[in-house]
């Protein structure tokens, strides 16, 4: 019997594995089993080539459970071992140094065991003993037996093995028992070996026999030996693309449409992508693509290798360009990585290019689904909207869809405004805006549909990309005024009759948390709307990037602030108008006259001042013209409040208000009870 010690340059390498990987330490059972396929895969080849003339076999690796003996085996009937191999592949662990293995890698298992080839020894992170039984393929081979638990002392004999090849035995420790569970190493398996290219075999099929499920005589193959991005494209059929999206996501509708990844220069990489069918935003998930590395499950955690807009994608990438050591910052700067990336990216444009080209109409249909990838892409990527400009479609409020191109040439006549922009009319909710956009068609525009989640962004975006062009909700403004064309129409009131008016409305709206309104006047034709609530595009806007920007998150904390146009040219507005002044006019006469005899003074002064350099004014002078101007506003605050006790007892406005409120979703609880109750009141 031989004995020794594993040529290390530091003893405690093996507390070493078992600290710093132990929240990885699951990996062991794919690093153990891989090296139980290379071996296998490694015979194959020998025998291709002439060098193994024996018979092949059934060759497969078997992993086994031994609940009683705290044992987990796999084995192979691979290419196997001879003592002085044990001596060069096992007992020899090349560290340059301790410290900085610690340093540089204490943080990442697949570091540790893919940058030095650690793979047998991930089995210390579960066990106390570990022994290899092994045969090697060579003619008259001696097996030998290697054990060792867990120090840097092994022991090395001679033993007896029937077949060649190697089996990996591992003593499970006390403080890793719930691998030693049937469902927990089942699960393992799924995860990490369901498509190695040699038969992986755990246990045997069940069937139901006298009320229970028995074990057959039939292995229990848990992996797909050649799944379908190892085959040529050309050999599948759609049906073989949908069933093995079923097989990944069982769970999930049938993908929209998939991209065979098929590509041996300047890099490896073979792979299917899938866009998956979202039914709701909640079902945004990142992490849905697998990374493989020779069939062996690697990542779902893509970042780096997938731009970032295609990581909602699902599907399998497969590539052993790409190191097993997957940490974002050895990805960012591994130069093969950059060449996947935009390899994908290349591809996925490339095809949907493809199917817009080769079937519009099939496109259309899909790209309520297909936006939220496009979108992503082209305000994370510029490169990638330089290639989707060409397909991303607008769909407008009648379900029709245009490139970007056409629909310029849609609107080019009719949404000009009188200084050249572009207006690009849209709303984001076709129910609650239903008037607003029903205004505009009847100006002759035409309103787009923007309801989805990135859609904000991708406004400001559009108005930095395209020429002179400004996107507007359609209830950003009264209609006259969202294109302004050169004879746009004004209020016909005087400023006083527009602030009485103003006043009236202003004291009636019903305080509602987070919103602040501002009342104004416009003359909007007569068969307009009598009163309309508008929201501004610019404070909306920058609110609805607060949501998903935390860095504008001032802006969310802002109240929503809307305007209540009353339209002048309506007989409801000019009724109550003329009724208000009726009512008021007694009360209002000694206020308006201070009013305007204060205004006058007011003019005086600032005439008297603007004569005068700012160091030649007084004081008192300054303080003059500060208490005329504090006055008028007593005195408005006076006007404003004889208006507003007018507005109290006139139902007649409190119901314009509260249909507008109600038109916009605002008229809620108590408000809404007494809406209703003024109504049936108002038609008795």
């Amino acid at each position: 019997m031989q004995k020794g010690n594993i040529g290390v340059t530091t003893e405690n390498i093996f507390p070493v594995i078992k600290k710093f990987l132990y929240s990885d330490h699951e990996i062991f059972l794919r690093e153990i089993v891989s090296n139980a396929v290379d071996a296998t895969q490694k015979l194959k080849t020998l025998a291709n080539k002439g060098d193994y003339k024996g018979e092949l076999g059934d060759l497969k690796v078997s992993v086994k459970l031994d609940t009683d003996k705290g044992t987990i085996t796999v084995s192979d009937n691979g290419i196997g071992m001879t003592a002085e191999e044990i001596e060069k592949y096992i007992n020899q662990i090349a560290f340059s140094g301790a410290n900085d293995f610690l340093d540089k890698y204490k943080d990442d298992a697949n570091a540790i065991i893919g940058h030095f080839g650690l793979g047998f020894y991930s089995s210390f992170m579960v066990s106390k003993q570990v022994e290899i039984v092994t045969k090697s393929c060579k003619e008259g081979a001696q097996a030998v037996k290697w054990t060792c638990d867990g120090s840097p002392a092994y022991e090395l004999e001679e033993t007896e093995k029937e077949e060649r090849g190697t089996d990996i035995i591992m003593h499970i420790d006390d403080d890793c028992k719930e691998f030693l569970d049937k469902n927990k190493i089942k699960g393992l398996l799924d995860k990490y070996c369901r498509f190695l290219p040699i038969p992986v075999v755990f246990g045997k099929k069940t069937e139901w026999k006298d009320g229970k499920q028995v074990d057959t005589d039939e292995d229990l193959v848990i992996n797909d030996t050649n799944p379908i991005w190892t085959r040529k494209p050309s050999d599948l059929k759609d049906d073989d693309y949908k069933e093995f999206y079923r097989t990944l996501y069982p769970m999930s509708d049938e993908p929209l449409f998939w991209i065979h990844l098929n590509v041996d220069y300047p890099f490896n990489l073979t792979g299917v992508l899938y866009f998956p069918k979202i039914k709701s935003n909640i079902e945004l998930q990142r992490n849905k693509i697998q990374l493989y590395c020779n069939q062996v499950y690697v990542t779902d955690s893509v970042e780096g290798i997938v731009p970032d807009f295609l990581t909602l994608l699902h599907g399998v990438i497969d590539s052993p360009d790409i190191p097993l050591n997957v940490s974002r910052s050895y990805l960012q700067s591994d130069s093969n990585v950059k060449k996947i990336s935009t390899y994908i990216t290349k591809k996925v444009s490339d095809r949907l290019q493809s199917i817009f080209k080769n079937d519009r109409k099939d496109f259309e249909q899909k790209w309520d689904d297909i936006k939220i990838f496009i979108n992503y892409g082209m305000l994370t990527q510029e490169d990638f909207y330089d290639k989707a400009k060409n397909f991303a479609l607008f769909k407008d409020c009648e379900g029709k869809y245009f490139t970007f191109e056409e629909y310029q040439t849609l609107i080019k006549d009719s949404q000009t405004d009188k200084d050249g922009n572009l207006i690009y009319l849209y709303a984001n909710d076709k129910e609650a805006q239903y008037s607003y956009i029903e205004a505009a068609k009847n100006k002759g525009y035409n309103v787009l549909l923007l309801d989805g989640q990135l859609d904000t962004p991708v406004v400001s975006m559009l108005e930095q990309k395209f020429e002179k062009s400004r996107f507007t909700r359609v209830d950003a403004d009264v209609i006259d005024r969202l294109i302004i064309k050169d004879n746009a129409n004004t209020s016909s009131l005087d400023k006083e009759k527009s602030a009485k008016l103003s006043s009236v409305f202003k004291s009636q709206i019903p305080a509602i948390d987070k919103k602040e309104f501002y009342v104004e006047t416009q003359a909007m034709g007569e068969q307009a709307s009598p009163i309309l609530i508008v929201q501004s595009e610019y404070m909306r806007r920058m609110k609805e990037m607060a949501q998903i920007q935390p860095g504008m998150s001032f802006y969310g904390e802002m109240p929503d602030m809307y305007t209540m146009v009353l339209n002048t040219d309506h007989a409801l507005i000019k009724e109550i108008l003329t009724d208000s002044e009726t009512k008021t006019a007694e009360e209002l006469k000694p206020i308006e006259a201070e009013i305007k005899g204060l205004s006058a003074r007011q003019a005086v002064l600032r005439q008297q001042q603007d004569n005068k350099k700012a160091e030649e004014i007084t004081q008192e002078e300054k303080d003059e013209l500060n208490k005329c101007g504090d006055d008028i506003q007593a005195q408005e605050k006076l006007r404003d409040e004889v208006m507003a006790k007018y507005g109290t007892d006139n139902k007649i406005v409190h119901q314009l208000i509260d249909l507008a409120l109600l038109q916009n979703g605002m008229l809620k609880g108590e408000a809404l009870s007494n809406f209703v109750k003024r109504s049936i009141d108002l038609i008795k």
